[in-house]
């Protein structure tokens, strides 16, 4: 598959994410989605991020600002119901809050980011 398929692909899964979200009684709005090489090296650097590999780059992930009762919330227990309905969308896609999918708040965590790691 090309890239601009998973992109496609990636799109139409997140819509069914933001859609899930707002059901539940999630609101969201947009954070950072494409990212240049330059932006990821400044996030490395200061270890907002582990990689130069991100799927930022790709156009492959995005992450999202979660609000709550008009409050904004990064808070795992919170954001974790919609990082189990992502990662059923598509065996590629996988939420920062539960990198290595073991359903535990462990290691880096990056609650509002959700991608398609192909």
């Amino acid at each position: 598959m090309k890239l601009s398929e998973y992109q496609r692909l990636f799109t139409r899964n997140i819509a069914k994410l933001i859609e899930f979200a707002y059901k539940n009684g999630l609101e969201l709005t947009f954070g950072e989605a494409y990212r240049t090489n330059e932006q990821q090296l400044i996030y490395v650097q200061s270890g907002k991020s582990k990689t130069m590999n991100s799927d930022h780059l790709k156009r492959l992930a995005v992450d999202f600002n979660v609000f709550v009762n008009n409050q904004l919330t990064y808070d795992w227990n919170t954001i974790k119901i919609l990082g189990d309905f992502w990662e059923t969308l598509h065996p590629a896609n996988r939420w920062g809050g539960d990198w290595n999918k073991n359903d535990i708040k462990d290691g880096f965590i990056d609650t509002p980011h959700f991608e398609m790691h192909v």
